[in-house]
Order: C-alpha cells, then structure tokens, then sequence
C-alpha cells in the first residue's frame, strides 16, 4: 500500500507538485492532498492511480517505505548528441 510520506518522497524525487500528480492520476487536486496531508485514504482505485501514475513517471516502491527512481534501461539513455 502507498502512504502519504512515501507519495510525498515519490512526487520530490519527480520534482512534481501535488496538481501534476492530480493531473497525472486523473485525479482531483483535494484527493491529493486529501491524502498526502493524511485526512483522508482514497478508494483502492485513486490510491492505485496515484501509484500508476508515479510508477509510470518512474518512480520505484522499495519495500514498505521506500521509495527511489528507476534506472533507465539502456537505449532509454541519452546519447549526449
């Protein structure tokens, strides 16, 4: 399950504020910050948006607090021009 700091840590680590994310899940902004001020717990099925949103952008869930950038895979690098 996602928890608020690590939804916070996820969205710092994309530099995203908390309106991208919303934008991202196809969320509204107050579900956002709903949750990540800890007021509220999403249906199953925002806090999986926000999760797939994060995931797609990027981020990786490390065990139960993690939470850290995937590497690119190769081909997926820059070549420098």
């Amino acid at each position: 399950m996602l928890s608020p700091p690590q939804c916070r840590a996820a969205r710092a680590l994309l530099n995203w504020s908390q309106e991208q994310l919303a934008k991202g899940s196809n969320l509204g902004l107050s579900t956002v910050r709903n949750f990540e001020a800890g007021r509220t717990l999403p249906v199953h099925n925002n806090l999986a948006a926000i999760r797939t949103a994060l995931e797609s952008a990027g981020v990786e869930f490390v065990g139960e607090s993690g939470v850290s950038l995937k590497e690119p895979a190769q081909g997926e690098m820059d070549s420098g021009g």
